[in-house]
């Protein structure tokens, strides 16, 4: 039987980060992780570069059944703190838009550093550690696992969600919390790919890969970047983040003009240039293949005349369906290529100071596995860091 003074299963991005919280306490830690490696999400986001936090990380960046159960950990632990960090080992990066930053090298330099620091407060790190039986004691909990049995005062939670299985994603985090007794909200994939009928995707045939900058709107919310059409539907970064809004049977309104006003810039080019043609003008904004095919689909019956035969009533037909395109998706391509769950434990059972559960002391859960999700562009990973450091000043 082995002691320690806290045990966290899930070397991710929210175990670590309170590992090394924890550890600077001069607590003693171990990490366990069912995988091979740590940090498996870490190493694939940013398409190998990690997107690992946000300047502008803020509350309203996430979603929630209780939209204030996050204000405390993002207090406490700032977007600028793990800058800090990243500033402290050298690692060089750059920001990419919209706030997001991103290493320049590869994610691998974060990775490191999280296991540097936690080798600097001692903090021990298993791979290929599965946890088979957990049991609370009179103090604290046993642990039955694949590397023997543990005893721990306090043991935390950071196994994240169920998005993309194949890198070793489970919903062992929930099965804990019921097996306490503490409530778990409904679980979807959130920024996530939406798929289309297969007669849209017919029509759709042969613009895999083609983008358009686009404001995307759902539920009263809207997001504004490109859109990408694939082989199942669309998706793209305005895709991913109405994805968390969306809910099956809702449509989705697209603009793909969202820097001017359609209808009077098809009016002025009808004076100032009354030859040109529909999929010209619009091949201006859009790609030409995009152009054509959507002229082919929506304005057939009159694409082909030139500017000056359209009809006031044929141009507004033309900035209403392409500035407010109502597209209904048939589902997502689920938790598969999800970068996030939405839902999970429900943040009423957990304190917002400790992150310990309100029913079972010694209890505590972090990251993803909370009912707190961010938009894409790095807040989920300053949501990592932020709940692993505010608990790992408390365990």
């Amino acid at each position: 039987m082995q002691k320690v003074d806290v045990i966290i299963i899930g070397a991710g991005a929210a175990g670590l980060m309170c590992a090394i919280s924890a550890g600077s306490r001069g607590r003693s830690v171990v990490v366990m992780d069912h995988a091979n490696k740590v940090g498996k999400k870490i190493l694939m986001s940013g398409g190998g570069r990690c997107n690992f936090t946000n300047y502008y990380a803020e509350p309203a960046n996430y979603l929630s059944k209780n939209e204030h159960f996050c204000k405390s950990a993002m207090s406490r632990y700032t977007q600028w703190d793990f800058i800090g960090m990243v500033e402290k080992h050298g690692i060089p990066y750059h920001e990419k838009k919209l706030g997001q930053l991103f290493c320049d090298n590869k994610a691998k330099d974060i990775v490191n550093m999280l296991l540097e620091e936690c080798s600097e407060v001692d903090a021990d790190v298993r791979t290929h550690c599965s946890v088979e039986q957990i049991k609370k004691q009179d103090e604290g909990f046993l642990l039955i696992t694949s590397q023997g049995k543990w005893q721990c005062q306090s043991l935390v939670i950071a196994t994240g969600g169920l998005s993309i299985p194949t890198m070793g994603a489970t919903g062992f985090g929930y099965d804990i919390a019921r097996q306490f007794g503490l409530k778990v909200l409904d679980t979807t994939a959130g920024l996530v790919p939406f798929t289309l009928t297969p007669h849209l995707l017919e029509q759709f045939e042969g613009l895999s890969g083609t983008s358009a900058d686009s404001i995307v709107s759902c539920n009263g919310q809207s997001f504004r970047e490109n859109i990408l059409w694939t082989h199942r539907g669309l998706s793209g970064p305005a895709i991913l983040q109405i994805s968390s809004y969306w809910r099956p049977g809702d449509s989705v309104g697209i603009n793909l003009f969202p820097d001017i006003d359609l209808l009077e810039h098809l009016k002025e080019r009808q004076q100032s240039n009354p030859k040109s043609h529909l999929n010209g003008v619009l091949s201006e904004t859009l790609t030409k293949k995009l152009a054509d095919r959507l002229c082919e689909l929506w304005f057939v019956d009159f694409y082909k005349k030139p500017l000056a035969e359209l009809s006031n009533e044929q141009m507004a037909a033309v900035a209403e369906q392409c500035q407010s395109w109502q597209l209904k998706p048939t589902g997502t391509e689920g938790y598969r290529t999800a970068e996030v769950t939405l839902g999970g434990i429900d943040t009423d059972e957990v304190s917002s100071k400790t992150f310990e559960a309100k029913k079972v002391q010694d209890l505590y859960f972090i990251g993803e596995v909370l009912d707190v999700t961010g938009h894409l562009g790095g807040y989920n990973f300053q949501w990592a860091w932020a709940s692993g450091h505010a608990c790992g000043q408390y365990v």
